[in-house]
């Protein structure tokens, strides 16, 4: 992937700042009027909220509707540690 840097500046928007991202920028990632905004070690990264993702609680839902066996995992939690 090819890495595009250009120059933004901050504008007012209210109380607030904000950045202004070029059309294509809205296009290519799906953009529209959600994101989410993910501090990391190396700067701020802007993702598309995935909307088929589950809630917490949805996901412990579905974790329990699948009634899976997980028995073998038993065995191996102490491997190695006698």
């Amino acid at each position: 992937m090819q890495t595009l840097i250009t120059n933004t500046r901050l504008v007012t928007i209210g109380n607030s700042k904000g950045i202004k991202l070029p059309q294509f920028i809205l296009q290519k990632y799906g953009f529209t009027n959600w994101l989410l905004l993910e501090q990391t070690e190396r700067g701020i990264l802007l993702r598309n909220m995935d909307d088929n993702k589950l809630s917490y609680k949805e996901t412990y839902k579905a974790i329990k509707e699948e009634q899976e066996d997980w028995s073998d995992f038993d065995q191996t939690l102490l491997d190695g540690l006698e």
